[in-house]
């Protein structure tokens, strides 16, 4: 026996040692203890035991020694039911010691304030979550054993709130510190995993029908197991959603790398209750489950310094299982996708939160169909009940997603967890024989969100948009070519298909009304659509959207559809597609955001738009005007409607047999397109080579014209604001004010990319100077004036000077660079007469960004040379895109040859420039 175990025996009075103490006093909960020590001398308590002795307690000796107590117990004894029943006793009432320990001062010193007993608190937990990961050969004990150890694993998670801090974010600050962190998230999550078997074996249908044979109250032992479970898994997500301890859970190999947390999750997401279906408590308690591993699934997706998806697919096994919980998501959408919520009703009296469990799935599908190791995994398994949806007859797809009210929406809820109910329900459990004596255990539940009913109705629609229109991008440097058009061609082919089968409880069009039906239902989803950008929805996925609708429209063939005709394909997943006419253009092929690829400013109609861009891309090697052979007629002014169908503002791709006629006119129309495109992009990127090795998502618009021109100004005071977490908090804060809310990471990422493009397009992007003039344009390139345009005019070519508010882009494309290149953004930018103190942005004869700086001089000479006469300025380069060595436009010995040679002989980057090749920020 170690010392400090003698010394608390010791001090027990009337030689009751430790053992006997905890198994007498476990029962007093903390309000009763807290009466025995108002009525106390000295700390010492007077407690009758059942045997009726009157026993002596140092309650401050108690509380400081059992910790380690329990720990020597714990490493000496047997694993058996006996160890787990003692260490719940223990465990319940340091619980209640902890509660009483900020009304008592020497308690509060023991347990909070002293180090060395926090640290035995903390590996008592640790050592008990070890142990019970030897109880796995009891997962089909019919025994007490699973109701204990789901008790003991719950309890002991609990006590660190208890003996730690009940604030989240605080406890999750000391778990990262500790030194056995990485252990602890192991067996933590193995635990869960174990109690998750225990609670998958009793839901069995060969366990209940054991059950039923020897008990009536298989139910409340179900949800029991049930709500341990979720206080255990509910732990875990609470300390996931706080970014220290999330981020080190994603460098635990064994959690992320091996698919530790995959497998804890693929076990929840199989759990099913068919025999207690009409147990409305023990349904709810399964939804909340999922809902709550889909939740921790969705932090570590959208971790921002470590991509979770990149981790999973780093080994085939991994990958594999991903795909396998990918699929369990997709059921679990199909599940509640098939449900009319007009038809749902109460089982009950009382009803539970059923958590967000289809919203979470939604945003885990719109997550894994944006990632190319898993998109055309998501495109087999789950085309078949978006078409289904897309049949649906109108009025029901209207009421079910372009409504801003659904009868029965989705809650989320906390579990208040209270641990000693908790261990004594399962205490008393083991201890009769017949559990029809012991009363139901019911926890309180905290209702978690404040969304509105409209806002969970329009971010249920969003992600349903963003889904099809990831599933619809191909992008050629990412996708494999095997995926262009597939989901096209799979929902054609499920449209063949039966849909009464999976939406049972809805209404359908079928017959030759169908086609008419489902393009109805797409229009009215793309108008509803409109009215949620920005908030709710980006503008690349709208018009992925649309280029899906119009692709669709014209290869429907009405006559096509006859009802019971389903025909097999098994390169399709079991879906053929007997109504193409003609092979689409390629209207989804694209190089990174959308914005690259289409004007911002077009205008969007019902029927058709006219086409911007069809030039070549040279990342294919392929034209993109394949849509363009046999239709030369189409070129002409009056043939653009028959044309515009096909296009809709997205590139295409396949060979150019175009006339001359038609290649100047479609041409002359990409110059236009490329002169307004945009470019945002919010990948996660720390370098340039991290970027390009892990870019495998389709690149999404976070902000708009307004935010992106905020934060160009307030980067030219705080350049490099991405190292000030505090700093982007507080611009994330604001920028929130003047569009869709924009979180602190998305603005990390998206100034993490845009410093990184910028360097991409400096270093490998741009030419090498010319020898006489670095700016100077090659020839056949645009001429200086237009890349730039009014937004108000986008069939007109203007010049900068006539130029207001605009958003200027310039797209290079050099021999060096064969490969379609990115564009170069200067966030909104104006031409201007230069006034000293403004800050501008400084462009080439191409229109490419050179830097931003502050306008020093605009009058008088420089050097001997006028600035009014010769139209230029004197500027103060602040954040220099080109290389530093590049030759100034005005070299000169004394003001310097080159940026850097300038910074070198004036002290600062001052150089003159043309006044017509600077735009205010």
């Amino acid at each position: 026996m170690r010392q400090g175990e003698g010394e608390a025996i010791s001090t027990v009075e009337q030689a009751i040692d430790l053992i006997s103490v905890v198994k007498e006093i476990h029962g007093l909960n903390s309000q009763e203890l807290n009466k025995l020590l108002r009525d106390s001398e000295n700390f010492t308590i007077l407690f009758v035991t059942e045997q009726g002795l009157d026993v002596k307690i140092d309650v401050e000796k108690l509380a400081g020694f059992l910790p380690l107590h329990l720990i020597a117990v714990l490493v000496s004894s047997d694993r058996d039911e006996a160890l787990l029943r003692y260490l719940l006793c223990g465990i319940r009432i340091l619980h209640s010691l902890c509660e009483l320990a900020p009304r008592h001062t020497k308690l509060e010193q023991i347990l909070l304030d002293d180090v060395k007993v926090s640290e035995q608190l903390i590996d008592l937990v640790f050592y008990v979550l070890v142990v019970l990961n030897d109880y796995r050969q009891d997962i089909h004990d019919s025994g007490p054993v699973p109701v204990l150890l789901s008790a003991l694993v719950a309890c002991s998670f609990y006590l660190l709130t208890g003996c730690i801090s009940s604030q989240w974010q605080d406890l999750a600050l000391v778990m990262v510190a500790h030194p056995k962190v990485d252990m602890f998230m192991d067996v933590a999550c193995r635990a869960i995993h174990l109690v998750v078997r225990f609670l998958q074996n009793k839901l069995s249908v060969q366990h209940i029908e054991i059950c039923v044979k020897s008990s009536s109250t298989t139910e409340s032992m179900v949800n029991y197991l049930c709500q341990q479970c979720e206080a255990s898994l509910q732990f875990l997500q609470l300390l996931c959603q706080q970014k220290p301890f999330r981020e080190r859970i994603l460098k635990n190999k064994e959690l992320c790398g091996k698919g530790g947390i995959l497998f804890l999750a693929q076990s929840i997401l199989k759990l099913h209750a068919p025999d207690f279906a009409e147990s409305s408590a023990i349904v709810a308690a399964l939804s909340r489950l999922k809902a709550k591993v889909l939740s921790i699934l969705l932090h570590l997706c959208e971790a921002e310094s470590i991509s979770y998806l990149d981790e999973v697919a780093s080994s085939p096994a991994s990958l594999d299982l991903a795909k396998s919980v990918a699929f369990e998501v997709l059921e679990l959408l199909k599940t509640g996708l098939s449900k009319n919520p007009k038809h749902l009703s109460a089982s009950s009296d009382r009803t539970y939160p059923m958590g967000l469990l289809q919203l979470n799935a939604m945003r885990l599908a719109d997550i894994f169909s944006d990632d190319s190791n898993f998109r055309s995994y998501i495109t087999v398994y789950f085309t078949e009940i978006l078409s289904a949806i897309f049949s649906l007859s109108h009025g029901d797809f209207l009421s079910m997603w372009c409504s801003a009210d659904l009868p029965v929406r989705e809650e989320d809820a906390t579990l208040y967890y209270e641990v000693f109910a908790a261990a004594g329900w399962a205490l008393d459990s083991v201890s009769s024989l017949d559990l029809s004596n012991t009363s139901n255990l019911e926890f309180t539940f905290i209702p978690n969100s404040n969304m509105s009913q409209a806002s969970y109705v329009h971010q249920r629609t969003s992600l349903f948009v963003k889904i099809i229109a990831n599933l619809h991008c191909f992008v050629p440097n990412i996708c494999e070519e095997q995926e262009r058009n597939l989901f096209l061609h799979k929902f054609l082919g499920c449209l063949r298909m039966d849909p009464s089968k999976l939406l049972p409880s809805y209404a359908f069009i079928t017959g030759p009304q169908k086609a008419s039906a489902v393009q109805r239902n797409l229009r009215s989803l793309l108008s509803h659509a409109e009215s949620l950008i920005p908030t709710f929805l980006n503008e690349d996925d709208l018009q992925l959207l649309r280029v899906f609708f119009d692709q669709l429209q014209s290869l429907m063939n009405p006559s096509e559809f006859e009802e019971n005709r389903v025909q097999d394909d098994r390169s399709l997943g079991g879906c053929s597609s007997p109504l193409l006419r003609r092979e689409p253009p390629n209207l989804n092929n694209r190089n990174g955001n959308l914005k690259e690829e289409m004007s911002e400013n077009s205008a969007f109609q019902e029927e058709h738009f006219y086409v911007r861009n069809s030039h070549m891309d040279q990342a294919d090697g392929v034209t993109r005007r394949d849509m363009m052979d046999d239709k030369d007629k189409s070129i002409t002014p009056s043939g653009l409607k028959e044309i515009d169908r096909d296009v809709q503002n997205v590139e295409t791709s396949g060979s150019d047999t175009s006339s001359t006629k038609g290649k100047n006119a479609v041409d002359k129309l990409a110059e236009r397109h490329r002169e307004n495109a945009d470019v945002r992009e919010d990948e996660k990127v720390e370098t340039v080579q991290t970027e390009e090795k892990h870019r495998r998502k389709r690149k999404r618009t976070i902000m708009n014209d307004e935010q992106v021109t905020i934060m160009e100004r307030a980067l030219l005071d705080e350049p490099e604001m991405q190292r000030n977490t505090a700093l982007i908090q507080s611009w994330a804060d604001k920028l929130s004010h003047h569009g869709s809310e924009v979180t602190c990471s998305q603005l990390r990422n998206w100034l993490n990319n845009r410093k990184a493009r910028l360097a991409r397009l400096s270093k490998d992007a741009r030419p090498p100077p010319e020898p006489d003039n670095a700016f100077a344009g090659k020839q056949g390139g645009p001429q200086q004036g237009q890349s730039l345009r009014a937004p108000d005019s986008p069939g007109q070519e203007t010049t900068p000077s006539n130029t207001r508010g605009t958003r200027s882009m310039s797209r290079m494309n050099t021999s060096e660079n064969p490969v379609a290149p990115e564009f170069v953004d200067y966030g909104a930018a104006e031409f201007v007469q230069c006034k000293p103190g403004q800050f501008i942005v400084l462009v080439d004869g191409r229109g490419q960004e050179i830097g931003k700086g502050k306008v020093h001089q605009v009058q008088g000479k420089w050097w001997g040379k006028s600035l009014e006469e010769s139209g230029t300025c004197v500027v103060d380069v602040v954040d220099l895109k080109a290389d530093r060595w590049v030759k100034l436009p005005y070299p000169s010995e004394s003001t310097g040859i080159s940026f850097e040679d300038a910074e070198k002989k004036l002290g600062v980057m001052r150089v003159m420039w043309d006044s017509n090749k600077i735009f205010m920020l």
